[in-house]
């Protein structure tokens, strides 16, 4: 798969030169290429972007009326894409956009409504979340203002950005701190958008939900009760998605909300059936599990592989496992293999680990195993 920095290409370079010559008297196009030409192999994504957002603020006009003006000359007429469409010689959109987003919010934060007038355009050929975020850091309330009547925008992209661009932890972008700390001023938005025709928007406003649960898991938990009360199929997948972390953790309220009580059970294990686990091989284990309730139960089991860091403490990691329902008094016997192989997101230590259960968010057993990482 070709590495995302390779979409901010030089051939992209070219084609905003082009347009910039198209729309800008007196621009200087060899000079331009050669300044961002020259370095932009060596870059990374984000810094691809930002190069040619400052190369473009030293040769566009300084005079923000004519700036923004030959910005929104230089858009692609073709709106309502998919991100990954190419720039052409009609226009900027896709990739095209992450730049010139950024130069919107370099020179803009002193007219916000000329600013976001531009931005929403720009949006709708790819996505401005990131630029958003510097005038709702400068002025929050100015900022939401501008967007709440966007909730109700024909273009799914310019609804999307409404929660896209407010997340308070949104990855790549600035923190909102604001926000962090009191994610109420966007609760408005997220409920409009909460039923949003398009899947696009409300896996936003998932996104924007697991966001806040990092910080207000029991807001989020009520959110989530209220939600679910008469939900339709596409709600109840937005906030299951939104409530994935919390579900993880075993947040009371979340698993409350979703109808799972705490458990009835009697629970023997984890049994290890590989009390020498080698690097690349796999961990087995077993369970015995006894309903002690007097009505039927649903149950949602996970497990956790409690690894070794290099400092020798464990970390636990979920994992999810299986959903089932016991009648009062049924007994199950389920067995589990969890492969110990190499990845990406994981370095591995030998020695003493463990793995425990998670049974509608509570925790049951502990038993440990030896990794040996015998690697020549």
């Amino acid at each position: 798969m070709e590495p995302f920095k390779n979409n901010i290409s030089p051939d992209l370079v070219r084609c905003i030169a082009a347009h910039l010559q198209r729309h800008l008297e007196g621009f200087d196009r060899p000079l331009f290429e050669s300044e961002i030409l020259a370095d932009l192999a060596s870059l990374e994504l984000k810094q691809r972007a930002r190069l040619i957002a400052n190369v473009m603020g030293r040769h566009l006009p300084r005079e923000l009326d004519h700036r923004f003006a030959v910005l929104n000359a230089m858009l692609h007429p073709v709106t309502e894409i998919s991100f990954d469409r190419g720039s052409d010689e009609t226009g900027i959109r896709g990739w095209g956009i992450l730049p010139l987003g950024m130069v919107v919010a370099d020179c803009g934060l002193e007219d916000f409504d000329r600013s976001f007038a531009l931005l929403k355009e720009m949006t709708k050929r790819a996505t401005v979340e990131f630029d958003v975020r510097p005038f709702l850091e400068k002025d929050q309330e100015r900022s939401l203002a501008i967007m709440t009547p966007w909730v109700h925008d024909d273009s799914v992209h310019v609804r999307r950005l409404v929660s896209e661009g407010t997340r308070p932890r949104l990855p790549w972008g600035l923190r909102l701190k604001r926000l962090v700390k009191d994610p109420t001023p966007t609760l408005p938005l997220l409920e409009a958008l909460k039923d949003d025709p398009e899947d696009y928007v409300r896996r936003s406003v998932a996104n924007h939900l697991n966001d806040i649960a990092k910080d207000h898991p029991d807001l989020v938990a009520e959110i989530a009760a209220s939600w679910l009360t008469d939900a339709d199929r596409n709600r109840e997948k937005l906030v299951r998605h939104a409530c994935r972390s919390l579900i993880k953790q075993g947040h009371p309220a979340t698993m409350e909300a979703f109808g799972l009580k705490p458990p009835q059970i009697r629970l023997e294990g984890p049994m290890i059936e590989t009390a020498s686990v080698a690097y690349g091989e796999a961990l087995r284990f077993r369970i015995e599990l006894t309903s002690t309730g007097k009505a039927p139960q649903d149950l949602v089991l996970d497990y956790l592989v409690h690894f070794r860091k290099a400092n020798g403490t464990l970390a636990p990691k979920v994992f999810k496992w299986t959903k089932l329902r016991l009648a009062p008094g049924e007994a199950l016997s389920l067995a589990r293999s969890h492969a110990v192989r190499p990845i990406t997101t994981r370095v591995y230590y030998g020695g003493t680990q463990a793995v425990s259960l998670r049974v509608n968010g509570r925790d049951f057993g502990y038993s440990e195993f030896e990794l040996v990482m015998d690697i020549k």
